[in-house]
């Protein structure tokens, strides 16, 4: 669906989004986005996960490690 259609029947578009549909957004012919169902998960699962028990002390390096080699060009949240 072009960009200017997703504008003009926005509320078809979401109707089809609600039915599981996930729509593809073009521009100039490229696609540029997509819009689909939202995921229902609540987060339980990573909570279960997390109260599995401890975390293995070579992940939690590793983890330590990845965190530290990451530079971000721009702050994670823009500023309000």
């Amino acid at each position: 669906m072009t960009a200017t259609d997703a504008s003009r029947a926005f509320a078809a578009l979401l109707d089809d989004v609600e039915r599981g549909e996930t729509i593809i957004i073009t521009r100039a012919g490229r696609r540029v986005a997509s819009v689909g169902p939202v995921d229902l998960s609540n987060g339980s699962e990573v909570v279960a996960l997390l109260a599995y028990g401890p975390v293995d002390d070579e992940f939690a390096q590793d983890v330590a490690a990845a965190r530290e080699a990451v530079e971000l060009a721009e702050p994670a949240w823009p500023a309000d």
